[in-house]
């Protein structure tokens, strides 16, 4: 109602300023009006004229308003001093407004970033936030930016500071500030293991041209042995075939119940049997050595997805089509 008494280019800048969901209830609810009575208008202009005068009374708090104070009490320096030490103690995370952004948007806006820029904002998202936001870069950008996560380790207050600062000039949000870990070799494989098969190539591709090494590392976390649960019965079957019996008996040596029972249940009555008897009679193994055996049939796997013969499914919202 208050949007049809203010007039369209008002209840234009209004809507600017809305997320998508508002923005769909508020038009929902103007299709429903078709007729409203003057009194119920002014009732509901006059409840917003009082909610506004009571708002622009209060005085807003939080880091920024602490810090004001500070600096005109204390100065500048000693007052940066004073909000530094706090920062541990008031658990604000950086880059909380980001988090909050929708990844399309964020991708457009910082795509021409520097990547280390990229990197050190990725590290704050979700995993899923970040693989949609990675998937929008340039191709030829995301492998270095993967990079530079996996690289990153302990950032410094300033930095963070600085960076959402830039962020803070065209996005209207809070800016929070803390010491943290971020970025790492799990936060890429976290992400790579939500975006799609064709991204994810394309980054391991670089960085084993790039750095081998750190390719190896993220290539062995991003598929572990107890994630053949998330199979489907058809590649585990498939994957059975490839693999050396005795070498599954170790391999199983330890695992969770549910790991043990996906591989018995697509085996057939003898072959579990066997299977079954072997590690019974196998009597205690080495870490190592089931550590080595589940390397090995995960490299098997890997390589059966390589040519196609099963599908790893990677993200939520990745479709299998039959």
């Amino acid at each position: 109602m208050l949007m049809i008494a203010v007039g369209d280019d008002i209840s234009a800048k209004i809507i600017s300023n809305l997320s998508d969901a508002e923005i769909e209830d508020l038009t929902m609810e103007i299709t429903k009006l078709r007729k409203i009575d003057q009194e119920d208008l002014d009732a509901v202009i006059h409840e917003y004229h009082s909610v506004y005068q009571f708002q622009s009374n209060l005085s807003s708090g939080g880091i920024d308003y602490a810090r004001s104070i500070l600096e005109k009490t204390l100065g500048p320096d000693k007052a940066e001093s004073i909000i530094n030490r706090l920062s541990s103690f008031l658990q604000v995370t950086p880059f909380d407004f980001v988090r909050k952004t929708d990844p399309a948007q964020l991708t457009n806006f910082i795509q021409n970033e520097h990547p280390q820029t990229i990197a050190l904002i990725l590290s704050y998202l979700d995993s899923k936030a970040a693989a949609t936001v990675m998937g929008g870069l340039d191709p030829l950008k995301q492998a270095d930016v993967a990079r530079r996560i996996a690289m990153m380790d302990r950032i410094s207050p300033e930095v963070i500071r600085d960076v959402e600062w830039v962020l803070e000039k065209n996005m209207p949000q809070m800016l929070s500030q803390e010491l943290s870990s971020a970025g790492g070799v799990d936060q890429v494989v976290q992400m790579l293991n939500n975006v799609d098969r064709a991204t994810e190539k394309g980054i391991m591709e670089t960085l084993e041209e790039q750095d081998p090494e750190l390719a190896d590392e993220i290539r062995n976390k991003m598929f572990v042995f107890e994630d053949i649960v998330v199979l489907d019965d058809r590649a585990i079957q498939q994957i059975l075939r490839e693999v050396d019996t005795k070498e599954l008996a170790v391999a199983l040596k330890g695992v969770q119940e549910e790991v043990s029972v996906k591989i018995f249940k697509n085996m057939s009555k003898r072959a579990s049997s066997i299977l079954q008897e072997d590690m019974q009679f196998m009597g205690p193994v080495r870490l190592k050595d089931v550590e080595e055996s589940q390397a090995r049939i995960v490299n098997i796997i890997r390589n059966l997805e390589e040519a196609g013969d099963i599908v790893i499914a990677r993200g939520a919202e990745e479709e299998l089509i039959e």
